[in-house]
């Protein structure tokens, strides 16, 4: 069994005991890192969060805002967790550490929980969310000392679909309709798929199950439509910025990054040959070390 099929048999033991539970709006609560499971670094407990912030009435439906000390205004990251958009196997809790990591840096972070498939997820219940949290964006800017101009979407695994879809405008086709791109600077995929259904079949070997067709209800041939209104190749994130750092995954195609660039974005990418999945997320590591100068950079507004 390998380093990373331990991790994942490892979270979902722990997934079949307990349960994240959101705090109600604004009431912060300590998050315990799972030390031991998923990626996250020992030496470096997640902080308490400044606030709890809810975007839905479902259980999953809240966010936690972590904010650095200091006046501001502060870049933020929106954060959106990997788990083969399958309940059980993550939520927003193994984020928390890189979250910290970035507080402390002088990045606020907002780590969102999402549902997935087997809780109301997948299409279209898992865009709906991503859409309504991203509506968090401007409530933390009008509340907090947050910089509105410096806003990035960060995704891990298959979190890298909403911080690419959140930032491309939506047809009539897409799983919620037509709709605007929100407005952000930046994304930064972390070690995500640039296109699912281009790259199906490496990120489903990534998962070690079929991930991608239950997440959009159906196989490409019987849905095209669906991939089509997910994919740069019709439908280009609007940033300024967007910085892939892959371990497992391979680079996007010329294609995709091709695609992706269209929509303005300047893209970036990093390849970690021999890193694990986990290895850069996880602050402490060796591998992180070597790419946070250049996630860094994009989070506060600077070209990597």
């Amino acid at each position: 069994m390998t380093k990373d099929s331990s991790f994942l048999l490892a979270l979902l033991l722990l997934a079949a005991c307990s349960s994240a539970t959101p705090a109600p709006e604004e009431t912060p609560v300590a998050v315990q890192p799972n030390n031991a499971t998923y990626g996250t670094d020992a030496n470096l407990a997640a902080s308490k969060p400044d606030a709890i912030l809810r975007y839905a009435d479902h259980p999953r439906g809240f966010a936690e805002l972590r904010l650095p000390k200091g006046k501001g205004p502060f870049p933020l990251a929106v954060i959106y967790h990997g788990g083969c958009w399958k309940t059980g196997i993550a939520s927003q809790a193994y984020m928390a550490p890189l979250a910290t990591r970035w507080q402390q840096l002088g990045i606020a972070t907002l780590n969102v929980d999402y549902r997935e498939v087997g809780d109301g997820g997948g299409w279209p219940g898992s865009f709906a969310d991503w859409a309504n949290s991203a509506k968090l964006i401007d409530e933390v800017a009008a509340r907090y000392p947050i910089d509105r101009a410096r806003v990035t979407l960060v995704g891990h695994s298959a979190g890298a679909l909403p911080a690419q879809w959140l930032a491309s405008a939506q047809e009539e086709d897409g799983p919620l309709g037509t709709r605007a791109a929100i407005r952000a600077r930046a994304a930064i995929v972390l070690d995500g798929p640039g296109d699912v259904g281009a790259e199906q079949p490496a990120f489903d070997a990534l998962c070690q199950f079929s991930a991608v067709e239950p997440f959009m209800g159906a196989a490409p041939a019987a849905f095209p439509r669906r991939y089509a209104a997910v994919s740069p190749a019709t439908h280009a994130p609007q940033l300024a910025d967007l910085l892939f750092v892959q371990a497992k995954l391979p680079a996007p195609s010329a294609a995709t990054q091709t695609a992706l660039a269209a929509g303005g974005a300047k893209i970036t990418v990093r390849e970690n040959a021999g890193a694990s999945h986990f290895a850069i997320i996880t602050p402490g590591n060796p591998v992180y070390t070597a790419n946070e100068a250049a996630m860094l950079a994009v989070l506060r507004g600077a070209q990597p």
